[in-house]
């Protein structure tokens, strides 16, 4: 009799044990999936846009510094000429604009995919450019083409910041997936 009382609990210990542990597992397991998913999310709808919109937008840059044979567009050491500036308001309007009007609407509308608990400056400052280039635009429209800048330069961090953190997200996300098919 206490042999056969001894087996029912430790039977019983055993089956408690072995609930437990699953248990503790499924637990683990939709955490983990939770984590690459928001880390999926964050790669598709926010840092890889936003990778891949500042890093063409940069060799846009480098292609018109290129066709006007210059290392900046307005660099100051020599006054842009009327067919340098006719050049930028086409590049700015046609090619520099869309891209930061897709990019001002990444950080307005998916800033809850960033990782940080603030908002980075170089993002603030993005979106300053971007207005004085809407009000920029606004004055060509009229005729006005006595300016022909934004009143903030476009920040250079916010090509760094988008680079990094794409490139941090996708090694997480490799290593997530790794995880999961060792488990």
């Amino acid at each position: 009799m206490a042999i056969e009382t001894i087996s029912l609990i430790i039977t019983v210990i055993l089956a408690l044990l072995g609930y437990l542990i699953t248990y503790w597992n499924n637990i683990l397991i939709a955490k983990h999936e939770q984590q690459l998913e928001l880390v999926n999310k964050r790669i598709s709808e926010f840092y890889g846009p936003l990778y891949v919109v500042t890093q063409t937008g940069g060799k846009a840059y480098k292609a018109l510094l290129l066709k006007l044979n210059k290392r900046a567009v307005f660099d100051g050491d020599s006054p842009a000429t009327e067919k340098e500036i006719e050049e930028w308001r086409i590049w700015l309007t046609k090619v520099f604009m869309p891209n930061n009007e897709l990019v001002e609407r990444l950080i307005i509308e998916k800033a809850y995919l960033m990782q940080e608990e603030k908002m980075p400056d170089c993002m603030l400052d993005f979106i300053t450019h971007v207005s004085g280039y809407k009000a920029l635009l606004a004055k060509w429209e009229k005729g006005d083409y006595s300016e022909y800048l934004s009143m903030l330069n476009f920040p250079k961090e916010l090509q760094e910041y988008a680079a990094q953190s794409y490139q941090q997200l996708k090694a997480k996300q490799l290593r997530l997936i790794g995880e999961s098919k060792t488990s």
